[in-house]
This record gives C-alpha cells, sequence and structure tokens, in this order.
C-alpha cells in the first residue's frame, strides 16, 4: 500500500497572531460599571475643562467680531476660569489613567475588526483615546513651560481640543444604551446585567481611592492660583509670593532682551491721537498716579493679587487727544516673542482700572516684572498685561 506524506502549509504572520496564547484579565473591575462610574467624573472634569479653555483661548485670541466686546468685569474673571481650567485638566490625568485601565483588556479582544461598523467604533475609540492623552499631557507640560515637541502649542491645543470634544461626543452616542444600562449605582442584593459585578468592596474601595488620588493631585497644585491652599502647593511649578516683589516671573528681562543699556533713555510714546505725547519716566510720575489692587493670572495656572500704581490709560489716551472708545496696540521693548505686540480693545483700554503700571506692592517695577513701565488690565491674560512698555498706538 502506497503512503503519501502531505507537506505542512507555511505559517503565515497572522496564523502565527491567531494561534498565540491572549492576556487572560480575570480583575472582577475589567467591566462596563465600573468604566461608567470612572466615566461619570472624567466627563465632567473634561467638560469643565474644555469650556473654561475657550474662554482662555477667546481672551487671548478674539475673534474679529469679539475684539472690543470683551468685559473687563469681573476683575477676577480670567483668574478663576483659567485656574478652573488647569486644576480640572489636572485632576482628569488620574481620572483618564483609572478610565483606561478599566477597558484596556477589550484591546486584546479577538478578532481586532468583525465588520464595518465595529471597525469604525475602534477607529473612533482610538481617535478619542489618542486626542485626550495629548490634551491632558501637553497641557501639563505647558505648566512647566517644557515643549518638546516642533509644534506651536496653543494652535494645536485648540484644534485637539475640538477633535477630543467630538470624539467624546461620538463615543457617548454610540454607547448610550450601555451607559444608561450602568449608570445609577447597584446594590448587593440587585442582579447584575451580563459582564458586571454587583457594586461591593472592591469597586467602592477602587473608587475611593481614585477620589483620593484626585484630591491630592488637585490639593497640592490648586494653590497656584487658589490662594487659601497655597501652604498646600506642593506639586505646582509656581508658588503665590515667590519671586521678585511676591510675584512669580515667568518671562525675565533676560530672556526678552531687555537690557540696562535698552532702558537707556527710555520714554513712552503715545501715537494715533491728536497730540501725539513723549513722556520720560519722571514725566509720567509727575502726572495724577492711581492705585488699583488686581490678578495677575497667567495661562500656566497660577495667579496673585497684587497692588499695583501708575497712570489710567485712559488719562493718557485723553492727553494724547484720542477719540473716545478707541482701541489701543500696545508695543513693547522686548525683541522677541509672539506677545511683543498687543491689541487692546476700548473695554479695557478705557477702564478705570487699566493703569501702565509704575510700581508693584509699593516699590518701583523689578526689571523682570517690566521697568520701567507695564500693562496691568482687569480680566485678563497675564500674557496680554504687557511688559517693558515702549509705545501706545491709538488705533
Amino acid at each position: 500500500m502506497r503512503t503519501t506524506t502531505r507537506t505542512p502549509r507555511p505559517r503565515t504572520p497572522f496564523s502565527r497572531l491567531r494561534d498565540t496564547p491572549l492576556p487572560a484579565f480575570t480583575g472582577r473591575l475589567h467591566d462596563p460599571r465600573t468604566a461608567t462610574a470612572i466615566g461619570r467624573w472624567l466627563g465632567g472634569a473634561l467638560l469643565v475643562c474644555f469650556v473654561t479653555g475657550l474662554v482662555s483661548h477667546f481672551l487671548q485670541h478674539p475673534p474679529g467680531w469679539l475684539f472690543g466686546r470683551l468685559p473687563a468685569r469681573p476683575v477676577w474673571g480670567y483668574r478663576v476660569t483659567q485656574g478652573l481650567h488647569v486644576a480640572t485638566g489636572t485632576a482628569a490625568i488620574p481620572l483618564l489613567l483609572a478610565k483606561l485601565w478599566t477597558v484596556y483588556p477589550r484591546l486584546f479582544a479577538w478578532p481586532p475588526v468583525r465588520s464595518v461598523p465595529h471597525a469604525l467604533e475602534r477607529l473612533s475609540v482610538a481617535v478619542l483615546v489618542a486626542a485626550a492623552m495629548l490634551e491632558v499631557f501637553s497641557g501639563l507640560l505647558n505648566t512647566v513651560q517644557w515643549y518638546p515637541w516642533p509644534f506651536s502649542f496653543v494652535p494645536v491645543h485648540y484644534a485637539v481640543a475640538y477633535v477630543l470634544a467630538g470624539a467624546l461626543l461620538l463615543h457617548l452616542a454610540a454607547k448610550a444604551p450601555q451607559i444608561a444600562a450602568h449608570w445609577t449605582r447597584r446594590s448587593p442584593g440587585t442582579l447584575a446585567l451580563p459582564g458586571e459585578e454587583r457594586d461591593g468592596p472592591d469597586r467602592r474601595a477602587l473608587l475611593a481611592g481614585l477620589g483620593v488620588a484626585v484630591g491630592a493631585v488637585t490639593l497640592t497644585t490648586a494653590g497656584q492660583s487658589f490662594t487659601p491652599l497655597a501652604p498646600l502647593d506642593l506639586l505646582a511649578p509656581r508658588h503665590p509670593g515667590h519671586g521678585p516683589q511676591r510675584l512669580p516671573v515667568n518671562r525675565t528681562a533676560a530672556a526678552a532682551g531687555v537690557t540696562p543699556a535698552a532702558l537707556r533713555g527710555w520714554h513712552l510714546e503715545v501715537t494715533g491721537g491728536a497730540t501725539p505725547l513723549r513722556l520720560t519716566l519722571p514725566e509720567l510720575a509727575a502726572l495724577p498716579q492711581s492705585a488699583a489692587r488686581l490678578p495677575i493670572a497667567c495661562v500656566e495656572g497660577w495667579s496673585v493679587n497684587a497692588h499695583w500704581e501708575g497712570v489710567r490709560i485712559r488719562d493718557l489716551l485723553r492727553r494724547a487727544g484720542a477719540p473716545p472708545g478707541s482701541a489701543v496696540r500696545v508695543v513693547s521693548l522686548e525683541r522677541h516673542g509672539a506677545y511683543r505686540v498687543m491689541d487692546m480693545g476700548a473695554p479695557y483700554a478705557w477702564d478705570p482700572l487699566t493703569l501702565l503700571a509704575l510700581r508693584l506692592n509699593g516699590a518701583p517695577l523689578a526689571p523682570d516684572h517690566g521697568y520701567p513701565a507695564r500693562i496691568i488690565a482687569p480680566n485678563r491674560p497675564g500674557v496680554l498685561q504687557t511688559k517693558w512698555v515702549a509705545r501706545l498706538e491709538v488705533r
């Protein structure tokens, strides 16, 4: 009897991958109920972060239709919204990591794609996760002013926020029935849904630990803007009251290229009005002085109240014969930088609290705080409180 030998088929990379044992996840908390419970917290943090981020962006880069309409009140408005933006963005990091921990076993589900709708769902989840990770971690690095990427932070951060919002809405729409089924708390006496554990000590312990982690991160960073928590400000990159004249500094005079030689013979020009002005520092100091207690709040999240003294911008505009309600362009001695030139709409320029500040906390401005003169206005981002002012142009 003749025997034939069959030649085995060569193994392809796909067949080897198919036969490779997949990780087994036996933890009881990788379930929809836990993911939904954490997702509620994460969704709330991202919502507040998104809304306050829009406020921050429009205050820094107002579109044409909004320029001249932004309010100068309340004076603490930007301090609160930006403080919330950074605080909720920081709190979202442990929440996002915990959320990914609850769902990551599904990354190993086989087959990876079961149908066209399933492929689209997985693609949307990939976009959602990538956008969320990029958004929160790039924002975190921005608070310490570290930019290890080749792109400009502000436009990318702003654009990715919309990508994240769209991907999140799509994800919520696709998962709405499952989210609704697992939204309410299940007591030990109720039946669990398929693939879900009843609410028990394990889940409660996880959520309690996560709450403690979020609270710890918030308490040790929020003090940079919420001064009652300043004694607990251990992890934030800025500390209220630390720096020259008890005020932090983001950009020094040396970094801006403002040297003692550049300040020699300094004078302020006010142009564009019927009576252009050219004022030296003693002449400015001889004009009627005003004082205001205003916060300076930076996009990195820190803010501090300070006592400012100087000449009202509106008084300078009137002396220069500027038409009432005109806008102002402020030009700095700074040689380089995205905010060397700043435009200020009429609500800010003519506000009685907006000053060309000459003194800070009872002393002349330190060089790193903008000596000899800087702008301070209510409800404005710190990057728009221009330092080392050389010229005001009536627009």
